[in-house]
């Protein structure tokens, strides 16, 4: 079996298809993978890391905006998905795949579009409760569209091949054990830890309040460990804008700030509490994990789609909501200091998060794309 997996730009767009990578090789072990995506997106760090390669190419997204500015912009972006697609071809013509996955990010649309006009089965995935721009336009051809939400298959109109799944979740997060995570970090039964991250590139105005945040823990002493990835462009202005604020990290190393947490499944199962944006893939780790969230959704996404997502978790109690206009430092600092101080909160919230996992969503997703490719072309 050979894979052709594209999407990016995003982590959201990334690791479920890393995901899918894993389950065929375990399902069938001869399976070969490759990727493609932008060579701006976290997707060059995260699949060459897991040992898959990765062809790059040049492709960007739409802008919302008629201005000028914006306008000239589309031009640039039409242009260069004309080009993307012709070289998308000659990408898959020398790697045969059997089915192309797009996984969404306008980094999908230019592969999966030559996979289309050069006959190969394709098979879309939406792990949104809104579908994007580029689903939307793929979904009219694709051989299967696979979504995680029922109200995503309805917005896409419905039919046979819209398919409710569920969002894949990566091997390390099944396989992850709470247990053995807190062993691994030196966590007893009375500390308790907090992760915090607002996505692979990092959110500025978050990390901006996130700053505040964290020198407030630090001018308060807080007893429990705070781990917070940053994203590749808060790395360096973040845990300078804390300091100035008055965090002193060398006088409290239960604080820690880095770029990235690679080690995420064992750091998700490890929390107590986990603090986030509200992409569905995170959240069906979540669920997966049965760990309790303080979401902050993105209110910069496509028709609110994070907020829709959040509010379904948030209606099962498996966590908090709050909205970005309302998260400055201090709000986060008291949200956090709240739900720490009542354990059996947050252990309701974590049993509660797992209503809304997707325990078979991987075997499904599997099952679609034998699918696709055994029926692809018939009436």
């Amino acid at each position: 079996m050979k894979l052709y997996i594209t999407g990016g730009g995003t982590g959201g767009h990334v690791t479920p298809g890393l995901a899918i990578a894993r389950y065929f090789e375990k399902k069938q072990p001869q399976t070969t993978v490759r990727f493609a995506g932008s060579a701006r997106g976290i997707e060059n760090k995260l699949v060459p890391r897991e040992g898959y390669p990765l062809d790059t190419i040049e492709i960007i997204g739409m802008s919302r905006s008629m201005s000028p500015k914006g306008i000239l912009h589309n031009l640039k972006a039409a242009k260069l998905a004309v080009s993307a697609v012709s070289k998308a071809k000659k990408l898959l013509k020398q790697a045969k795949p059997d089915c192309v996955i797009g996984c969404g990010g306008y980094a999908s649309f230019a592969v999966v579009r030559a996979a289309q006009q050069l006959g190969i089965p394709t098979v879309l995935l939406e792990v949104n409760a809104l579908p994007g721009k580029v689903t939307q336009m793929l979904a009219k051809d694709a051989d299967r569209v696979l979504v995680c939400f029922e109200q995503a298959k309805e917005l896409l109109g419905g039919g046979d091949k819209i398919i409710l799944t569920g969002a894949p979740v990566r091997g390390e997060i099944l396989a992850a054990d709470r247990v053995k995570a807190r062993e691994k970090f030196g966590l007893t039964d009375d500390d308790q830890l907090v992760v915090s991250f607002w996505g692979s590139m990092g959110a500025k105005y978050m990390n901006e309040h996130m700053a505040g945040e964290l020198a407030f823990e630090c001018k308060n002493g807080v007893p429990y460990h705070h781990v917070h990835a940053t994203g590749a462009a808060a790395r360096e202005w973040l845990p300078r804008m804390a300091k100035e604020q008055g965090a002193d990290f060398d006088a409290h190393p239960n604080i820690e700030v880095t770029e990235y947490i690679y080690d995420m499944a064992d750091r998700m199962a490890a929390a107590d509490l986990i603090v986030c944006r509200a992409g569905a893939a995170t959240l069906g780790e979540l669920c997966m994990l049965g760990r309790p969230a303080l979401l902050v959704p993105s209110p910069y996404v496509a028709e609110n789609h994070q907020e829709k997502n959040a509010r379904a978790l948030e209606k099962e109690g498996g966590c908090r909501v709050l909205l970005e206009k309302d998260a400055n430092p201090q709000v986060l600092y008291d949200e956090i200091q709240d739900l720490l101080s009542d354990r059996d909160r947050l252990h309701r919230m974590g049993h509660d998060a797992t209503k809304l996992a997707a325990h078979d969503a991987s075997e499904k997703i599997y099952q679609e794309i034998l699918w696709a490719i055994e029926n692809h072309g018939k009436k």
